[in-house]
């Protein structure tokens, strides 16, 4: 037989019974069961196989009843472990005994019993047997209370499953001897006997015969504490999932997200996160919890469990007075809610604030919008005085827990209070533990044995958490006076008292006298815009939370009493909430939902009411308080820190506990034994006054009671953005300043290239642009992490849009630098490209090969330089151009576009622009169509048909121009009618002096003469007009430049003295004019309202300079002549600068588009490229062009990265603006004799638009100055019409053919001598078409001959065969 060893162990009120076998084999698995006071009677049957020492341990209380029990299901375990060891019970029979005993374990909590120490013992029915009964029950329940105390710290100190199950255990207990205790008194105590004692140990008695949850049988009571242990574990352990590994707790996260965003999305995502994470769960929990509840108020002799709240206020009418004092302060809230909604409704706009609706619930600062302090900085009356949060000073002074917890302390006892216990500062939790679940909620803890007291905070170092650390010391303070009252009378007067005390000090504490007196205020303002400001900060917390106390409970009275069933749980709680506070959920809520759970006092079953009662006492007590202290001035001014006449007021308050009623209590203390309004109201009156003046204008109160909000559009998204929109102008304000210094270093170093070409201003233009590309990332990054969608001012909105789309900066460093070399290789080939001769004679652009495509009429000459300018320009770059457009693509994906060209038209903010511009283009290819027949039919006067094909295209080196995108060089070629008088005012200018700084001159007097702005003095001091003769190598294209600091404006051209460029500088004066008039504007809107403005402006000036009218008037043609012919001749002119212009302009970007997204390849560049120019403008190369050339690049714009369809945009354009301003002028005749100059009134239509610089969408600029907002091609047709029509008469007249049906056509190649245009065809000398039309004739009769033979062959089968059977003969 085995050899087993016995212990039975008495270990306090637990006992312990032991057996264990030694060195066998253990074979069997072992039990144990464990069943301690602390304990929720547990048992564990574990199965497993090891080596060692078996053993079956037994953990029970020894009352009598459950000792035999125990100890029978002990040695039956016993028993049944040595049997299965031995192998003398079969696997069947094992398992079945087995599964009984396990069926029998749970059995066990049934038999729990208290210590016998804590049972009441014999009482006899006497007034001395009642006194005793009190004295034993007192020292018991200290206790008693104190386990069941410290297991509830424990778990709520440590969230673990095994700290709940203790927690359910103690609570077991302490309903055990309240149930015991409570029948003892009601078994033996005859009413005689009760009505013979004091009345307060009569009190007391009642008490304790009020049994609450214990009347409950023990496993119901076991369920009712399980279920509030379960709503506590899933209440504190909720949490919001923003991404799948990232949590937010309600504190801090959750909490602080509510107090300081301001993103609409945020906030609804972290409020509608938490209301489901906590308040769905505990859905179905809540009903059993009410069910279980009310059965033991009933046991009571209560309703309910409503009911049995509302009887500790020991009042008749207490619902009644509640009503009474809400109805006094709603007009001070409805007031409050009245300006909260408008500002609000500032900041969030009307599609989220509807100013005669509830307001979202998810935008009041705190979760369950019961105070709205943590929003006053939205809503200060006077920004401009003083900040009275001092966060930040107790931050800087750095503050911590236990700092503000013995600042609180030290308060109490200015009064004469008492000190914290040492206890206190060694046992409490002042902050959030990191290595453990917590509950967060803010509490105080009595232990009942008269030293230990606790608080539970996470605190926090904000002015807030202070205030809360003196309402919880309050409470602690309270303990503290009482602790030596009965343990049923430790508590306040009613439990509005309890939470009164500490707020009563808080109304001190935030006053700015305090908070100077403690050194976080620097000095205190006296003034009455400064009360006004604390005021409403005040009220923001007090009179804002009215409504939400008071709701709350009428939520819970109305569940208890049935008229709110499980079914309307949710409905009836948002028709309190929107009903009392105005407020409503900010989506959709339904009875799936259980958002009055998402509140820490419903799962936790503590009563509400209490903090309205304690809002309405705080007030009367601090006026009391004040008198006593011998305060002057304002309710809200005093502070009664350091007053012993008032702690003398409070300490006998707080010594009474609740051994008195407390009417007596308030009546002793304040004189009044009723609670009221009056205090409040008056401590607000100057608050109350101010926003009555305020709201004149506003809805007080919610007509459209049942609004909602509608869901953010991309909700859930983005809910990590910023969506404070006064952030973002601060932030736009910084950025401002700092872009206008970079940009302004950055230009100048460009500048300073551009003018000088050579390595190092290259490599300081290289530099400059990357610390603007670094500015850019950093800004535009910035920039991406506002949300705008709900912003309130457009222009915010744009230019965040604006800065978020950071352009080549999105590239990484090593790109970047890449990318801008490359740019400046491409400009630099360029530039310094030139075309030498054989005598070694080089020749730049310009102004060489310029004046030699518009001068020359020599056909090798102009192919020299066509040809040359391309081979020296252009073929250098096809590979930079390649890389260049890899890295554009990369850089524009990066910033959210499908390619760069995508990228170039977003900038037009028009979703259908490729199909606007196209129908644009089809309006006028007609024009343009007679313009090239009409020219074509001129140059082959000129050039012969050798070189110029009447059906085909035109060879591009013959239009006067290096790239033929104008064609008014060969006017003297086409003019219409060469006796009429010519508008060129070349000869004149070049006759009269004058010089480059003469002809800007007179186009700044043209823009002053509109009343517009002169060129500042900077201008033309810094400004590079003419090509320098010193050597340097510069850029010589025309352009303006903006410096970025509103006073530098230059142009850089090397202007020549023609009518051409006098046209220019009135472009490129346009662009100056625009930055001066946009120059106050912000950086990101200091640009034309799309690209085409900007080139439009200058343009629309040289409408009016062209004309004769106003060449005349500056002294430069002799006399106007108003007639057909000089009409026709003017229109002409402009034709071949303006309608020539159209396709070329259209045409570039197309080409880029193309490459852009891939529909050219690299290998097709130059294919393409001709391609277009032939579709479009009708024109061929003049010698065969291949892959090896890369003619694209012979063009600024290619190499330089600038856009190119702003120009097609600016010839549409410019016409609708001349027509406008022509309007204002008050012109009267044919558009194209409209001469603006002097008219104040066009400059000032011309000038508010510049202004706007690029603030509003330029639909927007668009109305403001022609009264539509799209483009058209109408005032340009009507500027030519005449043209048009004597255009369509003189070439149908010469029935020229409009197109070029001979597409493929080329021109002979200067370079083969040509002997005999005849060819030799059958023995005869006949032209080329002859023979080739002879040719056709004869394969003609070929053909025929051939289909003649085949039927006779046919035939003669057929006779000679008769039918045959296959048609395979045939073959």
């Amino acid at each position: 037989m085995p050899d087993f060893s016995f212990v039975w162990r008495g270990t306090g009120d637990v006992w312990l019974l032991g057996v264990s076998r030694e060195g066998l084999k253990p074979s069997v698995g072992w039990v144990r069961v464990a069943l301690k006071k602390k304990l929720s009677l547990t048992s564990v049957y574990n199965s497993s196989r090891g080596r060692g020492k078996r053993s079956c341990t037994l953990f029970f209380p020894p009352s009598q009843l459950t000792q035999l029990f125990h100890l029978l299901l002990f040695f039956f375990f016993l028993l049944f472990a040595t049997l299965s060891e031995m192998g003398a019970m079969a696997p069947g029979t094992q398992r079945l005994v087995r599964g009984a005993l396990l069926l029998l374990l749970p059995a066990l909590p049934l038999f729990e019993a208290l210590s016998a120490s804590w049972l009441p013992g014999d009482y006899a029915n006497t007034v001395p047997g009642a006194q005793a009964f009190l004295s034993d029950y007192n020292s018991t329940a200290e206790e008693v209370v104190f386990n069941s105390v410290s297991a509830s710290w424990n778990y709520n100190t440590n969230l673990t499953e095994h700290n709940s199950k203790l927690q359910v255990a103690a609570s077991l207990e302490e309903q055990a001897f309240d149930e015991a205790w409570g029948m003892k008194a009601k078994q033996v105590f005859s009413e005689d006997v009760l009505n013979s004692l004091h009345a307060k140990d009569k009190k007391l008695i009642k008490k304790i015969t009020s049994l609450g949850v214990a009347n409950l049988p023990l496993a119901e009571r076991e369920e009712y504490n399980t279920i509030l242990s379960t709503m506590d574990s899933i209440y504190s352990t909720a949490k919001v999932y923003p991404q799948p590994n990232i949590s937010w707790s309600l504190e801090p996260e959750l909490t602080e997200i509510l107090a300081n965003s301001r993103s609409y999305k945020k906030l609804l995502f972290a409020w509608e996160g938490w209301h489901n994470a906590s308040g769905v769960h505990l859905k179905h929990h809540y009903p059993r919890f009410v069910e279980l509840s009310n059965k033991a108020s009933k046991a009571d002799g209560f309703d309910d469990t409503g009911a049995s709240w509302r009887s500790w206020y020991e009042t008749e009418t207490f619902q009644e007075d509640l009503e009474k004092l809400y109805k006094t302060i709603e007009p001070l809230y409805l007031n409050l809610h009245a300006f909260v909604r408008r500002k609000l409704y500032n900041f969030y706009g009307p599609k989220y604030i509807n100013l005669n609706g509830p307001i979202p619930a998810h935008l009041l600062g705190n979760m369950w919008a019961q105070s709205w302090d943590n929003i006053y900085s939205m809503m200060i009356p006077f920004p401009d005085k003083p900040n009275l949060d001092v966060t930040d000073e107790m931050v800087r002074q750095g503050y911590n827990a236990t700092h503000m917890f013995r600042l609180s302390e030290e308060f109490f006892t200015s009064l004469g209070l008492k000190e914290m216990p040492m206890e206190f500062w060694e046992e409490s939790m002042l902050v959030k533990p990191d290595d453990r679940e917590v509950v967060c909620h803010a509490s105080a803890w009595d232990f009942y044995n008269r030293k230990d007291f606790r608080i539970k905070q996470c605190t926090t170092v904000t002015m807030e958490q202070l205030f809360t650390v003196h309402h919880e010391m309050g409470h602690i303070q309270y303990y503290l006076q009482y602790k030596d009252q009965p343990v049923g009378y430790r508590r306040g007067a009613n439990p509005g008292f309890h939470e009164a005390i500490g707020d009563v000090m808080s109304l001190s504490v935030s006053t700015p006298k305090h908070l100077h007196e403690i050194n976080l205020l620097e000095s205190v303002t006296s003034d009455v815009e400064t009360d006004l400001n604390f005021l409403l900060k005040t009220a923001l917390d007090k009179i804002a939370f009215l409504p939400f106390g008071y709701l709350i409970d009428l939520w819970r009275w109305g569940v208890f009493s049935g008229s709110t069933p499980p079914e309307k749980y949710n409905s009836d709680w948002w028709y309190l909430r929107t009903k009392y506070q105005g407020i409503c959920p900010p989506t959709r809520r339904t009875e799936d939902h259980f958002d009055p759970g998402a509140k820490y006092h419903i799962p936790g079953n503590t009563p509400y009411i209490r903090y309205f009662v304690s809002f309405i006492l705080q007030f009367q007590f601090h006026e009391k308080l004040c008198d006593a202290a011998n305060h002057k001035g304002p309710l809200h001014t005093c502070d009664i820190y350091r007053s012993k006449e008032a702690g003398d007021i409070l300490r006998t308050v707080l010594e009474a506990g609740s051994s008195k009623p407390w009417p007596e209590v308030l009546q002793e203390a304040i004189g009044t034994n009723q609670m009221n309004a009056t205090s409040l109201m008056k401590y607000f009156e100057p608050i109350t006054k101010w926003l009555e003046e305020q709201n004149v204008n506003e809805t007080l109160g919610w007509p459209e009671f049942n609004w909602v909000p509608p869901i953010p559009d991309g909700y859930p998204g983005d809910i990590d953005k910023n969506t404070d929109e006064l952030h973002a102008k601060q932030f736009l304000g910084e950025y401002n300043s700092t872009a206008e210094q970079v940009w302004n270093a950055y230009t100048e170093a460009s500048w300073k290239y551009n003018t000088d070409i050579n390595e190092a201003n290259k490599q300081d233009m290289l530099k400059k642009n990357l610390e603007m590309s670094a500015h850019t990332l950093k800004y535009g990054l910035k920039a991406r992490d506002y949300d705008i969608t709900d912003f309130q001012d457009p222009s915010v909105k744009r230019i965040i849009q604006k800065l978020s789309d950071i352009d080549r900066a999105a590239l990484t460093t090593a790109e970047l630098e890449e990318f801008n070399t490359l740019l400046s290789n491409m400009e630099t080939k360029y530039s310094v490209a030139e075309v030498c001769r054989e005598d070694g004679t080089c020749h730049p652009l310009d102004p060489d090969l310029q004046k030699i495509m518009a001068e020359s009429r020599d056909y090798n000459e102009l192919l020299f330089a066509w040809k040359g300018w391309r081979d020296a320009a252009g073929k250098v770059l096809r590979e930079d151009y390649k890389r260049y457009v890899e890295l554009a693509n990369k850089a524009a994906t990066l910033n959210g576009h499908s390619d760069n060209g995508a990228f170039w038209r977003s900038l037009y903010e028009t979703p259908t622009f490729e199909e606007d511009l196209e129908a644009l283009w089809k309006e006028l290819e007609p024009l343009y169509l007679n313009v090239h027949a009409y020219v074509r039919r001129a140059l082959h006067r000129k050039y012969g048909s050798e070189y110029i094909n009447l059906k085909g295209p035109i060879p591009a080196h013959l239009l006067g121009n290096m790239w033929a995108q104008t064609w008014s060089g060969i006017m003297d070629l086409v003019m219409p009618y060469p006796d009429a008088t010519q508008v060129d005012a070349t000869p004149a200018m070049v006759a009269q002096g004058w010089n480059a700084t003469k002809m800007f001159q007179e186009s700044d007097r043209f823009f002053t003469s509109l009343g517009l702005l002169p060129m500042p003095q900077e201008f033309w001091d810094k400004s590079m007009l003419e090509k320098p003769s010193d050597g340097r190598q510069v850029v010589c294209h025309a352009s303006a430049w903006d410096f970025y600091n509103r006073k530098d404006f230059r142009i850089k051209q090397c202007t020549v003295v023609t009518m051409d460029d006098l046209i220019t500088v009135h472009h490129e004066m346009g662009h100056v004019q625009y930055f001066l008039q946009y120059k106050d504007q912000p950086v990101s809107f200091r640009d034309g309202a799309n690209p085409g403005f900007h080139e439009a402006i200058g343009d629309v000036l040289a409408l009016s300079v062209s004309t004769p009218k106003h060449l005349q008037s500056i002294g430069l043609l002799d006399k106007v002549e108003s007639n057909h012919e000089s009409d026709i001749n003017f229109l002409m002119s402009m034709a071949l600068d303006k309608i020539a212009f159209l396709p070329f302009g259209y045409l570039m970007d197309q080409w880029r588009w193309k490459v852009f997204d891939g529909r050219i390849p690299s290998s097709e560049y130059n294919k393409e490229w001709w391609n277009l120019r032939l579709k479009y403008q009708g024109l061929c190369p003049p010698v065969t062009r291949t892959e090896d050339d890369f003619d694209p690049g012979a063009k600024f714009h290619i190499p330089a990265n600038v856009p190119y369809v702003r120009y097609f945009v600016s010839f549409i354009i410019q016409f609708q603006f001349h027509k406008a301003l022509c309007d204002a002028a008050n012109h009267v005749g044919p558009l194209h004799t409209c001469d603006i100059y002097q008219s104040k009134e066009a400059g000032k239509l011309l000038g508010d638009v510049m202004k706007l610089g690029y603030s509003k969408p330029w639909p927007e600029a668009m109305a403001m100055i022609t009264g539509q907002s799209k483009m058209t091609a109408q005032p340009l047709m009507q500027y030519f019409e005449p043209l048009i029509k004597w255009l369509e008469e003189e070439n149908n007249k010469n029935s020229e053919v409009r197109g070029w049906p001979d597409y493929d056509w080329k021109p002979s190649d200067p370079g083969t001598e040509i002997i005999d245009s005849k060819v030799e065809f059958l023995g005869l000398k006949v032209d080329q078409a002859a023979a080739k039309a002879g040719q056709w004739l004869l394969l003609s009769i070929s053909l025929a001959f051939l289909v003649v033979i085949i039927q006779l062959v046919y035939k003669y089968r057929k006779s000679k065969r008769g039918k045959s059977p296959s048609m395979m003969e045939l073959k």
